[in-house]
Order: C-alpha cells, then structure tokens, then sequence
C-alpha cells in the first residue's frame, strides 16, 4: 500500500526509495517483528484470559507435562503481524500477493477452528476429514488459479542439482501441487512440538525463500542462474521477509521455556504459505531439500505408523522425531538446537542449487 508514495517522486525525491523491492521487503520484515513484539504481551495476556492453555494428553512426555497451562493459538500474533506488514509493503496489485494472503488465511482460520474446538470439554478439535478436507479445498482453490494463468512453466517440475531436468506434469500438476500444499502445511505443524522449533526453522526456510524469489523475479538473474524466471515473482521477497519478521518476534516469546504456543493456527498457515511460494517459485521439489527437518519430522511419523500397523513394532521411541530425541535422554533445547543446525544446512543446501545444476 505505501508504494503508492512513489507516486510523489517528482515532488520530493525522497519518495523515489518505494520503488525499490529490497527496499520494502526489508522494511516489511522490521514492521512485522515490530508488531510482533509490541502486541505479543497483550496477545499472550488475552490467550491466557480466554483459556486457550494447552493440556497434556495421556501419550505426551513426562518433561512436557509441566508446561501444562502453556496458553497455544499464538498464531493469530504471527498471521496479525505479517499481513498488517504486507498490506503495507507489498505491491497490491500483485496476483501472487492476494493467494498467499488467502492461503495464510484460509490455512490460518481452519486451524483456529482446531485450536478454539480443542479448547471445549471433548479437547478433540475438529475432525480428520473435516480438517484435511478444508485444506484441500483452499490447496486446490489457489492450485487451480495459478494453472488457469498458464504460463510457459505453471505444469513443469523442475529438478534440483540436474541441469535441464524437468518434467511436465501436465493436468496431472493440480493434484500434484494440491497434496504438496497440503503436505508442507502439515509437516510444519507436526514438527510444532518444542518451544521455538518450528518458529526457528520456518525463519530459515523463509530466508531462503526470500532469496529465490527475489532472482526468480529478475529476468537477468534468473538467466545468468538459468532458473525459470517468473515475472512477478519478485515481490513474493516482500511476503517472505514479512513472514520471517512475524517468525523472528514471536520466536521472542516462543524460546523455551516458552510463554506461547502458536498452536495449528500458526503452523498450518506458516506451512500452506510457504507451499504456495514454492508452486508459485516453481521450487516445489527444492522446498522438501529447504524445509529438509519438516520432511524428516514426518517422514518418522510415516514410518513409526506403517511399522507398528506391519510388524507391531516401533522404529522409534516416539514420533515425531523431535520426541524420540527427548526420550533418548536429549534436553529439549538441545534437540531444538542441533535441528536448528541441521535445518540451516538444508537451506543453505538448497540455495546452492542455484549454483549447482
């Protein structure tokens, strides 16, 4: 919305900056964790007040059963930091701006739902089938927008670290680009089991993201790269920086020992975003390499189902991985940290894709 201060450049020169996209996506970022930490206290206050605290469930590890009051729905903090940043910094009459702004929304509101149902006496939340079915509806909604666009590279699946490898997925790309949506969101949400777990490793996945969508959008740069140039794209970095202030305030309040939980509300809006600026980036194999930690907390979870319903037997002490760590006699922070280094190798991994190809 500022950028319409550019307009003002003939009359004061200062007012040239707003064109720039490093410009805003930098100044989206310090707004959103601005924002993020002045309201925190007073979100956290009215969580509490409204008792939105967690409760530990019969499966839960002994070391967590002490933060039992731990108030949860701290997302709203995180979506109400990066979209009042957005609504400010972006540039509105971008197409990519409104999808992301539906899928953090529309993400966003189903695990509200989630969190607000958990909160009754049944502390079930909303139904798998409910639940899974609202988000493919939104996936397909935003899946179906960017194919109807048809652009010169909207069925391609390009390949990370293989030079020229791509495939054309042709009709088949909008069920493909559906379940990946769905997927990511769920992963992040699965990984959300530690103070400031999923908060650290999303600032970093959204750093990365950043980055690409910035070269994505240069026409020069992407074909120096040789990466598909989206036109566009570039303003995804004002969206991605937005997220990543939002992340980097809330992680202020989320560090262990955490004061707040950002719940589904949170997570599965962080991780639908994230999946749609990877479709939109045409990233969406690079972003499983980006978010390595998200796929390997659910692929532990994946295995520990299908081994104990083939053989009786668990692979690991407790999934997801993070607990299996804890029970294996880690402290929780020092699971949270090595993840966190082993999250910063797999987005520096990814970015030098760029390079290696």
């Amino acid at each position: 919305m500022l950028k319409f201060l550019y307009a003002l450049r003939d009359h004061f020169t200062f007012f040239n900056i707003f064109q720039y996209l490093t410009f805003r996506a930098a100044y989206a970022s310090i707004t959103a964790l601005l924002i993020s930490f002045l309201f925190g206290p007073w979100v956290i206050a009215k969580l509490r007040a409204i008792k939105t605290s967690w409760s530990a469930r019969e499966d839960t590890p002994e070391s967590h059963k002490a933060k039992a009051g731990t108030p949860t729905m701290g997302g709203v903090l995180i979506i109400l930091s990066f979209v009042v940043s957005i609504l400010l910094w972006q540039d509105l009459t971008n197409v990519y701006a409104w999808l992301l702004l539906f899928g953090a929304l529309g993400f966003g509101g189903i695990g509200f739902a989630d969190d607000l149902l958990k909160m009754s006496a049944r502390k079930r939340g909303i139904s798998a089938g409910v639940k899974f079915g609202g988000q493919f509806v939104i996936s397909t909604i935003i899946v179906v927008v960017l194919y109807l666009q048809k652009g010169e590279n909207t069925t391609l699946l390009y390949i990370p670290f293989l030079k020229r490898a791509v495939l054309d997925l042709s009709w088949m790309y909008i069920p493909f680009a559906v379940v990946l949506m769905v997927g990511y969101s769920n992963a992040v949400n699965l990984t959300d089991g530690l103070d400031g777990l999923a908060t650290g490793l999303v600032i970093m996945v959204g750093l990365a993201l950043a980055i690409l969508s910035y070269v994505t959008g240069r026409a020069d740069f992407a074909a120096y790269l040789q990466i598909p140039y989206v036109k566009g794209a570039g303003e995804l970095a004002v969206f991605c920086l937005a997220v990543t202030g939002a992340s980097v305030g809330f992680l202020w309040f989320n560090a262990h020992p955490a004061d707040v939980w950002m719940g589904d509300t949170g997570a599965l809006s962080l991780g639908g975003v994230m999946g749609v600026v990877a479709l939109i980036l045409k990233k969406e194999i690079l972003i499983l390499v980006l978010g390595g930690v998200f796929v390997l907390e659910t692929a532990s979870v994946a295995i520990q189902v299908v081994s104990f319903k083939l053989t009786g037997k668990r692979v690991f002490k407790m999934a997801p991985l993070h607990h299996h760590f804890e029970l294996s006699g880690w402290p929780e922070s020092k699971v949270v940290t090595r993840l966190w280094i082993l999250g910063g190798l797999f987005a520096i991994l990814g970015i030098s894709t760029l390079k290696i190809q």
